[in-house]
């Protein structure tokens, strides 16, 4: 298996940690990966709603590029997923939309003829390596944790763009991997719900609001974690959980928020501070004395 890799901005500056994880994961699998270091910022929905065109074209590209290699694209990122999939099927429905798109890519040698496939990690895991060959590869035994999960906004809507009439179990992925582990799936509303970040600076109340209902209700419910595929989403969930309790609960929550390949890092049997989990604004030290070594280590 081998894949074009866009790990996004996000992994690569603001969450450092779900880019080290990832590589330790994608290797113990055996999933090769070649970076897109000449790929773009997808707009993450926020350009697009300025220049649809812009933001389409800088998507499209990035899709040519990976047809060049003859690779599918890999994201780590619930925003790009989303995001790239609502570009790839405004292109696959007009041709004459991709043609105008070619003009300017032309510059650059490059032409998309609509033959790229986009998948999130998440949905790699379930639809084409397998959860039995993944459990394979665990030799941390993870049940008595609780794992509450959150999608992220972009990785469930809009369903058309994302699939789901073709594959209907990518709504419920992300519980299936957390169950792999052995650890227990926290069931909560807030799970498919907005993280909060696309407000947080132009109504940082009810973006707060939102982080500190999410967190606390999956608290409450005796979640240890939080698991997100989406780093926009662990930014404003992980970062501003503090004040958001504060705020709006008078008290701390401390609920770790965890990327999805630090979950599956820890069943695989690295240690937390390989996998980044030190670099956290909520503490992991708790989840950490929880986590049994592996035989041996």
């Amino acid at each position: 298996m081998k894949y074009a890799f866009w790990p996004g901005c996000v992994a690569l500056g603001g969450t450092p940690e779900l880019y080290q994880s990832t590589k330790l994961v994608l290797g113990k699998l055996g999933i090769e990966v070649e970076e897109l270091t000449n790929a773009t910022c997808t707009g993450a929905g926020v350009l697009q709603e300025k220049n649809r065109k812009l933001g389409d074209t800088l998507n499209v590209r990035t899709f040519a590029q990976a047809e060049q290699m003859g690779l599918p694209i890999m994201t780590i990122c619930s925003t790009c997923q989303g995001t790239m999939a609502q570009a790839q099927l405004a292109v696959i429905k007009d041709d004459g939309y991709l043609a105008d798109i070619n003009k300017d890519l032309a510059a650059e040698g490059l032409e998309y003829h609509g033959e790229t496939v986009t998948k999130h990690l998440l949905w790699i895991l379930v639809e084409e390596y397998g959860l039995e060959n993944l459990k394979k590869h665990f030799v941390r035994d993870l049940s008595g944790l609780k794992f509450a999960p959150f999608y992220g906004c972009y990785l469930i809507r809009p369903s058309d763009a994302l699939g789901f009439a073709e594959v209907p179990e990518r709504e419920t992925s992300l519980e299936r991997v957390i169950e792999s582990t052995g650890a227990e799936v926290v069931d909560f509303k807030g799970a498919r719900a907005c993280c909060g970040l696309p407000i947080l600076f132009i109504n940082q109340n009810n973006s707060l609001k939102m982080v500190a209902t999410h967190t606390g209700t999956a608290k409450d419910l005796g979640a240890d974690a939080m698991v997100t595929p989406c780093p926009l989403c662990h930014l404003n969930l992980d970062g501003y959980q503090g004040k958001a309790a504060k705020k709006n609960r008078g008290s701390a929550v401390d609920l770790p928020i965890l990327h999805l390949p630090q979950m599956l890092g820890l069943a695989m049997g690295f240690t937390p501070k390989e996998l980044g989990m030190n670099k956290h604004m909520v503490s992991t030290s708790r989840l950490q004395e929880q986590v049994v070594s592996p035989a041996g280590v």
